[in-house]
């Protein structure tokens, strides 16, 4: 007989974006370590990006509870359709208006934890007959949102015989955009109240980071697991460079406070330096990508060596990375960042392309890339190293040996692999 799982998710197919690649590949890798897997998710989400192509990647073995969500983002939507989906996608305006102003302060403070906190109760009642129909579940909660842990936590007063894991793919009080939504103090004790409430009656913590973990463990003496993320796609099949010209690509999300001008800097120098660098080097941008970033790139004189993607499908990112000369990293230059590893770095690994990281001293990334031989990270005072390597990269890619690297360190961090990381965790909370 299999054991039930039970996996409250707000980030499912067709959103896109990262978060929902962590617990789709979990969810289906878990039917192979005799677990029966139920997904709790939104049915009616107003996701800030949408992938319909993953859709297809949700295998049928997975049983699927719909439960419905009213998004406060729809009403804010119907005063200004852009300037809610900016915001949702972590878009920040440098010179916000009124408008956008309040809209700010009315998600720090009046949705706390977050802006679907609503959506609470009516999991709590849609997954009821769940709860009646199998003895001894394991119910895993996963955020941000945050408020997801809250259903656990509400479990948890209400019900015995089951076993609560909450995963937190991201920090919670201490994530940096809290400093943007103009958080005030009665609203951060509310914060702090309940991710206290939520870490001490959890049998289980899974963070993605070691510093998260760390953190964790200051702050609650309960069990604390660290899973990373990972990749799911085939490894490349060769290390060597591929065809084009020397492209830099960034995959991913680029917002105004992860603007890095010495990399600008650095690149505007080399097309200065070396006209024959310029003619064939392309700055490629893959994702949702602040104004501000597009106006100091050109700015910097870079704007015809600029190419803007808009946000891909998740295959076409994956391409874009196979078929780059080196991948670009990008982190804040904030103690809260050392603790973020994005979920895209697993696919960086698994496309074998070099990696040029810039990020905060001592970042659980900076690790990560150490321990892969993956590529190279640099904090954001090493402008003449970080030149150096760029230039590195370059001379190689002109006589054609501009190679990646695949070894057995990165292997591991794949989904499958990880997942069995997750079933023996969920086997050690029921001993």
């Amino acid at each position: 007989m299999k054991n039930p799982v039970l996996i409250i998710a707000y980030y499912w197919p067709p959103a896109g974006g990262p978060g929902v690649q962590r617990w789709l590949k979990f969810a289906t890798y878990l039917g192979r370590h005799n677990f029966d897997v139920t997904v709790v998710v939104p049915d009616n989400a107003d996701y800030p990006v949408v992938d319909e192509s993953l859709i297809a990647e949700v295998p049928d073995h997975i049983s699927i509870i719909k439960v419905p969500i009213n998004e406060p983002s729809r009403l804010a939507s119907s005063l200004s359709r852009k300037r809610t989906k900016n915001l949702q996608k972590g878009i920040l305006p440098k010179n916000a208006g009124p408008l956008q102003r309040a809209m700010i302060w009315m998600r720090g403070n009046l949705f706390v934890p977050d802006a679907r906190v609503g959506w609470k109760s009516r999991v709590l009642k849609g997954i009821h007959p769940y709860l009646l129909a199998h003895k001894n579940p394991t119910i895993i909660t996963t955020g941000p949102p945050h408020s997801i842990h809250l259903v656990g936590l509400e479990l948890k007063k209400k019900y015995t015989g089951f076993k609560w894991l909450a995963d937190f793919r991201d920090p919670w009080t201490t994530i940096g955009y809290h400093k943007h939504l103009k958080i005030g103090a009665r609203a951060q004790k509310k914060h702090e109240r309940l991710e206290q409430e939520v870490l001490d009656s959890a049998d289980m913590i899974i963070v993605t980071s070691p510093h998260t973990g760390r953190e964790f463990a200051s702050k609650s003496s309960t069990p604390i697991q660290v899973i990373t993320n990972g990749f799911d796609i085939t490894t490349a099949s060769t290390t060597r460079q591929p065809d084009g010209a020397f492209t830099l690509s960034h995959v991913g999300t680029l917002l105004s406070d992860r603007n890095p001008l010495v990399l600008w800097e650095v690149l505007a120098d080399l097309c200065n330096d070396d006209a024959s660098f310029k003619a064939v080097f392309q700055l490629q941008l893959a994702g949702n990508v602040s104004d501000e970033i597009i106006d100091s790139i050109k700015e910097y004189g870079l704007g015809t060596n600029l190419k803007q993607l808009g946000y891909l499908s998740h295959q076409e990112a994956v391409e874009i990375m196979f078929n780059s000369q080196c991948l670009l990293l990008i982190e804040i230059d904030s103690h809260d960042t050392k603790a973020i590893i994005p979920g895209k770095i697993f696919e960086y690994f698994a496309s074998a392309r070099p990696i040029i990281a810039i990020g905060p001293k001592d970042a659980d990334i900076e690790n990560l890339i150490q321990h892969t031989h993956s590529g190279q990270y640099f904090n954001y005072l090493e402008k003449q190293n970080l030149k150096n390597y760029i230039l590195e990269k370059y001379k190689l890619y002109k006589n054609g040996n501009n190679e990646g690297q695949l070894n057995d360190n990165i292997t591991s961090y794949k989904r499958e692999n990880l997942t069995k990381t997750l079933a023996k965790t969920i086997a050690y909370t029921w001993e």
